[in-house]
């Protein structure tokens, strides 16, 4: 790529904005995007990797594998996630007190990049609510999520004007924005086609739309996290102080280590963070923190049990599966049983009065009549209690046939439901029937690409 492929007005705009910096940001777009993946802390031990500075979870990598093939990428056990974007990291860290339980909102989430990383730090005590305003998108994300394992975590498909009856209901948002992308044109070409000033223009009112929305959900003193992919400042510092006139807001200066090499920008005492891929190893990317100092009425939480339970023999059996039982409560949704949190019952019940809630908590099984059949996102999840399962250890291959959802010939003298695991990390259950397994990995997760064993 050369400074042609850019559109003429953007390259006039960034020439001005980076002055004697504009060749090194053009050739930085002739080299290759960088890969980086952000591990599952609780899945997966740190490695030899290459380490991404501002994160305590995410590597680079020395080459870009296919992650379709690797088990351990359906597991769970890490996120395929573009470096720049987990500086997400340091903005929590510096602005939030993570040691009390928190109630969070990622409020642009799909596909599931800030959320999975948002619960490796919010502590288990918190509940996350991961919304997508696309159906198709908040079913990717709930995928996405359901790998990750956790339980304090409600995924909804709202658009954001929804979350302004959840008056003062939040302790921290995330508003990853849409935007116009110009931090992506070395990893996705056609964001250069689909660029004009137009769409910056429209992509700026749309984002103070969506600020404007979602600000009364978050309560006093809370924190608003900001970020785009994109470099101009109609999107990202005019948009920070467009809310500073209309509210009542205090920005969060964050301390930046020397070997980061990120940009901070200040327009009227607000402050911002701006990643070029010819300063840091990763993409272009912004990134803005602020604290609510207004008043905020905060909605007021039923405490009422609406949602139905099951059988208390059910919840002794199910109760085996769990590290941790007591921590869970069971509900019932026809024949399948969740398992949420017990201290965050009441507000998953209250928010599904509000929003339109596609998964919640983690689907432990299928009752039938007095048969379990347990649930994929349960073998997925950090609170499984593996000790009361049969685990099969899988080989390469095999556990790549079993991710195809082809027939497994794999020698049991068990019979019942087994965990299939590759490297120790759970992937999906099979039934054992004396002679042969049924695969039960979800037919539309499956793997539909050719796979040739080394």
């Amino acid at each position: 790529m050369t400074e042609g492929f850019f559109p003429p007005a953007f390259t006039e705009r960034m020439r001005i904005q980076l002055q004697q910096n504009w060749n090194d940001f053009v050739s930085a777009h002739e080299r290759p995007s960088p890969t980086s993946i952000r591990r599952n802390p609780i899945k997966s031990n740190a490695n030899d990797f290459e380490k991404i500075p501002w994160t305590d979870f995410g590597y680079y990598l020395n080459r870009r594998p296919s992650f379709t093939f690797d088990p351990l990428f359906h597991g769970g056990a890490y996120y395929v996630q573009e470096a720049s974007s987990m500086f997400l990291e340091q903005a929590l860290k510096q602005a939030v007190d993570l040691s009390q339980p928190l109630q969070v909102l990622d409020l642009c989430a799909a596909p599931g990049g800030k959320s999975t990383h948002l619960l490796s730090l919010i502590n288990d005590q918190s509940l996350l609510v991961a919304n997508e305003a696309i159906r198709s998108r908040a079913t990717v994300l709930g995928e996405n999520i359901q790998k990750w394992g956790n339980n304090n975590v409600v995924v909804t498909n709202n658009d954001p004007e929804d979350f302004q009856r959840l008056e003062g209901c939040f302790d921290v948002i995330v508003v990853d924005a849409p935007c116009s992308g110009e931090g992506l044109f070395r990893k996705d070409p056609q964001a250069i086609h689909q660029w004009s000033e137009e769409n910056v223009e429209l992509c700026a009112l749309r984002q103070q739309r969506i600020l404007n929305q979602v600000w009364p959900a978050l309560k006093k003193n809370g924190v608003l996290i900001y970020c785009t992919c994109t470099y101009n400042e109609k999107e990202n510092e005019e948009n920070m102080n467009w809310l500073a006139k209309g509210k009542k807001i205090e920005s969060v200066k964050l301390k930046m280590e020397n070997n980061f090499g990120v940009e901070e920008v200040k327009k009227n005492n607000v402050f911002g963070y701006r990643f070029y891929p010819h300063q840091i190893k990763g993409e272009g990317f912004f990134i803005s923190v602020i604290r609510k100092k207004e008043e905020q009425h905060e909605i007021l939480i039923h405490r009422k049990k609406t949602f139905d339970h099951p059988p208390t023999k059910i919840k002794e059996r199910l109760s085996s599966w769990l590290q941790e039982p007591e921590e869970i409560e069971f509900i019932k949704q026809e024949e399948l049983i969740l398992a949420l949190p017990k201290n965050y019952l009441f507000e998953i019940e209250f928010l599904t009065k509000f929003l339109r809630v596609i998964q919640k908590g983690t689907a432990m099984a299928t009752a039938k009549h007095d048969k379990l059949i347990p649930e994929h996102a349960m073998s997925l999840s950090t609170k499984i209690n593996r000790e009361n399962f049969t685990s099969i250890e899988l080989s390469l291959n095999d556990a790549i046939a079993y991710l195809r959802k082809d027939v497994l010939n794999l020698p049991s003298e068990k019979t019942g439901f087994a965990l299939m695991n590759y490297q120790n990390v759970p992937i999906g259950w099979a039934n054992l029937l004396g002679k042969r397994m049924n695969n039960l990995y979800p037919s539309a997760w499956r793997i539909r690409n050719d796979y040739q064993s080394a």
